[in-house]
């Protein structure tokens, strides 16, 4: 499957309700907790894996693949900046976290690690945005319920994120294949992504009063949240193991299929 970057531009106004996932206060936080981290995720991203140009000089097919996958990244890096434009005008105060979000990333996290575990980090969260990207795309049930521009944004996010899953582990066989650093970059990936994710999360919960007053012990907000909590663990889990097996590799789950599904019902959409 040849990696194409798609020049999407969505639509993000005062039409999105403020809890546009299911109508769920929480859920539609949860996710946007995720949309707060992806850009400059994206860019880390983009930098990890430029840094190596040189080293897949010869390999012209890893080359146009790189090329790709900076255009594809660059592209998602856009469109969840328009929609954090969208939150801050809806009177989300995102200044403090953003600012300690990103300086944290590349100040000193980025800084302080040496390239090849920035390469590492980048390797599992890409294997992890394509573990979420196939339950999306497998699995509708919540997304069924999300406002379409939000659900648009989300699938197609989802299907280049699996159309490129595999770029930036092959890039790093050749930089170095040792099995230790690829799980250096788990352990630290997985625990950055998490402490991030509700950080965003918790940012956007405690400036919604209507979301904190909607969690009352015994509701049926309540019972939606242990739901979402329980399947995004079991989904969390079970890429991390998977993500252990000394022989894995990102196109041993032949989820493929799934993307090229959804990016021709888009293009036929947009046709």
């Amino acid at each position: 499957m040849s990696i194409t970057p798609r020049k999407r531009s969505f639509s993000f106004g005062p039409e999105i309700p403020r809890h546009w996932l299911a109508g769920s206060p929480f859920a539609t936080h949860l996710v946007n907790g995720l949309n707060l981290v992806f850009p400059a995720g994206e860019r880390f991203f983009m930098r990890s894996v430029k840094h190596y140009a040189h080293v897949i000089e010869g390999d012209a097919v890893l080359a146009e693949e790189v090329r790709a996958f900076l255009a594809q990244e660059a592209i998602h890096a856009r469109e969840h900046d328009r929609f954090i434009r969208l939150l801050q005008e809806e009177g989300f105060d995102l200044t403090r976290f953003m600012a300690f979000y990103e300086g944290v990333l590349r100040r000193v996290l980025e800084r302080a690690n040496p390239p090849k575990l920035n390469l590492a980090v980048t390797v599992a969260l890409e294997h992890f945005t394509a573990t979420f990207a196939e339950r999306a795309l497998t699995r509708h049930t919540l997304l069924e319920d999300a406002h379409p521009v939000m659900r648009d944004l989300l699938l197609w996010h989802a299907a280049e994120e699996i159309e490129h899953k595999a770029v930036a582990f092959d890039v790093l066989k050749k930089v170095d294949p040792s099995y230790a650093l690829r799980v250096a970059g788990l352990l630290f990936a997985s625990s950055s992504l998490l402490a991030f994710w509700w950080l965003g999360t918790l940012t956007l919960f405690l400036q919604d009063r209507q979301a904190k007053m909607a969690l009352g012990p015994g509701g049926a907000q309540a019972r939606m949240v242990r739901g979402d909590l329980l399947g995004l663990t079991a989904v969390f889990v079970s890429s991390f193991v998977d993500y252990l097996r000394p022989g894995f590799h990102p196109r041993d789950s032949n989820n493929l299929p799934l993307a090229e599904s959804y990016l021709r019902e888009m293009a036929a959409a947009a046709a």
